[in-house]
């Protein structure tokens, strides 16, 4: 990480400042103070942010991306670290071109500079900026600024989202969120408050269960936690007292990770809505959900192959997280290799996000290219008039792979951690049992290599009573139900295993709750799925 000296400062005089150089400064400064205002006003009360929300209509999307390059133009005048990217990248200023800035990256912008350098005039807002740490899933864990106006605005916009889903009547959300350094947890709980009485747990079993003892079932309740702690609770309270937990009213906000269709079935059986919301610490919360809509198109890609090629093309066997997002206050695109690339349309970012690079492979398709495709099936046209008429949200879709780093290859076909998941949770008799899992690539000898799935059982009396006997039924159901899966939703696999039957020789191994791979616990906010060398 490096600040600007005055080695830097060489290059910066490419940066003109004549007479209509400052023309245009005052112009765009005066543009952006409107925009901001506009925006302000919209996101006032969760009700605007809802009209909002159902009256979008694609022209707006001209007006986004002029925002985005607004932004990006404003950071170019007063951001330090960005005009020395700009210098470096040999930036030449093109009116109303946003693809003219360099895209921005963690290693290639974040690393490079100092905190400082990274703000509008090279100055932090000390007081009510709350710094969020992420959680280190991509290497070295980061610090990231938010200031009191730009976590004000996350508030309001979780606030819309939330009571876009479930209302605001009598909504009691207990925060299952860690508390630490990952702050978005602390502001899941913040914004929820605008909306709703709170009680942030934490991830912490005992305490939910006892607060939902305590205030009873007259409350609907919205459960805001990682995918998997939610089947953690679900399976709690299967154990404890079945019927004693069917009066109430249980829905679940999930996020932090990825959830697969087999999951929400698994957790339905007690909550009656589980919405899953996207949003990255290099960026901010909040900035795409799911919809009943966006739902019911990715429970249809798990069953159509049609719809399938359709929608994602021929050969793509990968089932992608499916959410709505408004590019006015996040503007999407995507590179040539389907990478995304985000620009925060708001000028209280005090850290602006300009072009930023996150990562993760994605698709956008805007409303009415959606309802084009999915017409082409009318029983699931049907499904979809249904469910657009519950909540009306005419937002553009992104289609989320995820990284491509959280693959292993094996056998010319790419295995995902959200196959492994699939696979495990088909039979219904153990999945009750399973806390966690990991994969590896392990070496055979005689230069072959096969996956190995490593399953962290449960720290419960059941888990800890199986027999051997049992132990060797549940782990050849669960291996079975993985290479079903993955026979069904991958070609390459499913055509390894034709011209090599060996391909099947997935070893798993059940681990008793704290052992072998996962001695220690569970060291990183969320979970880990690919095995690594010490």
């Amino acid at each position: 990480m490096s600040n600007l000296n005055s080695d830097d400062a060489l290059r910066q005089p490419m940066i003109k400042r004549g007479p209509v150089n400052l023309a245009r400064q005052a112009l765009l400064r005066l543009t952006n103070l409107g925009l901001t205002t506009a925006y302000t006003a919209y996101r006032a009360h969760p009700a605007l942010w809802r009209l909002t929300a159902r009256n979008y209509r694609p022209g707006l999307e001209r007006f986004a991306k002029l925002n985005a390059w607004m932004i990006c133009q404003q950071a170019s005048l007063d951001v330090p670290a960005y005009q020395d990217h700009l210098v470096a990248n040999g930036y030449t200023f093109r009116w109303w071109d946003l693809d003219s800035y360099p895209q921005t990256s963690k290693s290639g912008y974040v690393s490079a500079y100092a905190e400082e350098d990274r703000c509008w005039n090279g100055r932090i807002d000390m007081v009510g900026t709350v710094v969020d740490e992420s959680s280190g899933s991509s290497g070295t864990p980061y610090n990231w600024m938010r200031s009191k106006k730009e976590l004000a605005t996350v508030h309001k916009n979780v606030a819309g989202y939330v009571t876009f889903l479930f209302g605001s009547e009598d909504l009691f959300c207990i925060n299952a969120f860690s508390m630490g350094a990952w702050a978005t947890g602390t502001n899941t709980g913040l914004a929820m408050a605008k909306v709703a009485m709170v009680k942030n747990t934490g991830p912490d079993l005992e305490k939910i269960l006892d607060t939902l003892r305590h205030f009873g079932p007259r409350h609907t309740y919205l459960i805001s936690a990682y995918p998997p702690f939610l089947k953690h609770l679900v399976d709690r309270m299967d154990a404890e007292d079945p019927e004693y937990w069917d009066e109430f009213r249980l829905n679940g906000f999930v996020g932090g990770e990825a959830m697969t269709e087999g999951l929400r079935d698994y957790v339905q059986k007690r909550f009656a809505r589980v919405y899953s919301g996207y949003g990255a610490s290099d960026l901010t919360i909040g900035m795409a959900g799911e919809t009943d809509v966006a739902v019911e198109i990715r429970r249809e890609l798990t069953r159509n192959d049609a719809f399938r090629a359709a929608l994602l093309g021929a050969g793509e066997d990968r089932t992608p997280m499916i959410f709505q997002y408004n590019p006015l206050e996040t503007f999407l695109e995507t590179t040539d290799d389907g990478e995304l690339v985000v620009t925060i349309n708001s000028a209280s970012v005090m850290s602006p996000r300009l072009r930023y690079n996150i990562g993760d492979e994605a698709t956008l398709i805007d409303f009415p290219d959606m309802v084009a495709v999915t017409r082409q099936f009318p029983e699931l046209s049907a499904r979809l008039s249904a469910a657009f008429r519950r909540q009306g949200m005419r937002l553009p879709f992104v289609l989320l792979y995820g990284r491509a780093d959280s693959t292993i290859s094996y056998m010319g076909a790419n295995i995902y951690p959200l196959d492994v998941e699939n696979g495990l949770y088909r039979d219904e008799r153990f999945a009750g049992l399973i806390e966690s899992f990991r994969i590896e690539l392990r070496d055979h000898g005689e230069l072959e290599v096969r996956p190995a799935l490593h399953v962290q059982l449960r720290d419960t009396a059941e888990a800890r009573a199986l027999s051997d006997g049992e132990r060797a039924e549940m782990a050849h159901a669960l291996t079975s139900g993985v290479l079903d899966h993955l026979t069904e939703v991958s070609r390459d696999f499913k055509q390894s295993l034709e011209e090599d039957p060996s391909a099947a020789e997935i070893h798993l191994e059940l681990h008793d709750h704290g052992t072998g791979p996962f001695t220690g616990g569970q060291t990183k906010i969320k979970n880990v799925y690919l095995m690594t060398e010490d």
